[in-house]
């Protein structure tokens, strides 16, 4: 399966769940940010690339629908309301993650 993650910047929360789900039983990961100054932007291949579409926050999933709606009408996109207040691979964010990415995954 191809997991995507998504946040603001991709440079703390969705990068670090890029680098601990990237491989996880077979599945493949990748990560973008919705700003323009993202470190990876996320863009239309990106979001076909995907089967299952993880948001940080309920902005990103707004921000995705409002601008690639017929790319991810078709798309389960899972808010896992984990705000912006990690480091890049910060131990408390990574148990965040495990515990809400494992039921999906």
């Amino acid at each position: 399966m191809n997991l995507l993650f998504i946040c603001s910047q991709n440079k703390r929360r969705s990068l670090t769940a890029e680098k601990i789900f990237d491989g996880y039983h077979g599945h493949r990961a990748y990560s973008a940010g919705t700003e323009s100054n993202a470190r990876i932007k996320v863009t239309p291949g990106l979001l076909g690339w995907a089967d299952l579409i993880f948001c940080m926050e309920k902005k990103h999933v707004r921000r995705l629908k409002e601008k690639y709606p017929d790319i991810v009408s078709n798309k389960k996109l899972v808010c896992l309301n984990i705000s912006d207040d990690y480091e890049f691979m910060d131990r408390e964010l990574q148990e965040l993650l495990k515990s809400y990415v494992y039921e999906y995954i």
